[in-house]
């Protein structure tokens, strides 16, 4: 565990903490120190409004090196969001740390992980990310554009020990989350057709037997998961111990999701174009998932 979580776990045993507003600055510190403990990475600190006018901070960090941005971010029922963008793999893994109510007698958090496929046009490059500079770091950010929201059925579970066939930073990412890790079918089919299937069968790239290895390599990595055809929403369930499909959201609220190109000319007075910003997006995701008992799932009453 890294020593920030081991903040978090330390200090959260010694109050019992809950998601009550009076407790939650304990969770803010641990996320502001996360947030400024890592170095050689390019990053920005965001201020965005969600749509309630709170004030949420973001955290965008660019690897150019491993080719992978990340955001965290924390929502105020005291949730904790870290998402990573593996260019490399096509891969966008969400991870959520959903903190226990102690008079509920829940776990003083839980880890969840999604997985699912992305394409680099709907996120600038980590190149392009370490490259912005924040003038105003105080100033409120809303975005040029909101993508709505987007509902995610995650019919798949992924085994961790081999889920390096999808992307090398699951493992790490999601080690707190061996049974909570899911994907979808249509991620892995998604993925079988685009880059990750030149990344595992260079020599078969574009053609059909390529797609079906790489499906077939992924395929290896998961497991299928009971859904709605068996399993009723959790909001519906009564019995506590019973299995059902969970539901929770995640919006980021602000982020770089494309560059701006400006005309002009020139030295030599050609029309040529040029970089002249970033548009900026919010996106949000539902995402829906099997759990063995609905106790840990508690928050699944519409409003989470």
């Amino acid at each position: 565990m890294a020593a920030t979580e081991r903040l978090l776990t330390a200090r959260t045993r010694n109050v019992g903490l809950c998601r009550r507003p009076h407790l939650l600055h304990l969770v803010t510190v641990f996320y502001v120190f996360n947030a400024f403990t890592v170095f050689g990475q390019a990053q920005l600190v965001v201020n965005v409004k969600n749509a309630g006018g709170d004030l949420i901070q973001e955290t965008i960090k660019a690897d150019t090196t491993q080719d992978v941005i990340t955001v965290d971010f924390q929502k105020l029922d005291g949730t904790l969001i870290k998402i990573i963008l593996d260019f490399h793999s096509e891969v966008q893994i969400t991870r959520l740390t959903v903190l226990g109510e102690e008079e509920r007698n829940e776990k003083l958090y839980q880890r969840l992980c999604f997985v699912n496929h992305f394409t680099k046009n709907s996120f600038i490059s980590t190149d392009a990310m370490s490259k912005l500079r924040q003038k105003n770091p105080g100033t409120v950010r809303n975005p040029e554009e909101d993508l709505g929201r987007e509902q995610l059925q995650m019919d798949m579970g992924v085994n961790l020990e081999r889920a390096f066939r999808i992307s090398k930073h699951i493992r790490d990412a999601c080690s707190e989350a061996r049974t909570t890790t899911y994907t979808r079918e249509m991620d892995l089919k998604l993925w079988s057709k685009g880059k990750k299937a030149v990344n595992l069968f260079p020599h078969f790239a574009g053609t059909e037997e390529g797609v079906n290895a790489t499906y077939t390599t992924l395929s290896a990595a998961v497991q299928k998961q009971p859904f709605a055809t068996t399993a009723s929403r959790c909001r519906d369930t009564v019995d506590f111990w019973k299995p059902c499909v969970c539901h929770i959201d995640v919006c980021i609220g602000w982020y770089p999701c494309g560059l701006k190109y400006c005309r002009g000319r020139d030295s030599a007075g050609n029309n040529v174009n040029y970089r002249c910003g970033i548009k900026t997006c919010k996106k949000c995701r539902g995402f829906d998932y099997y759990i063995t008992q609905k106790s840990l799932c508690l928050w699944d009453n519409g409003n989470r």
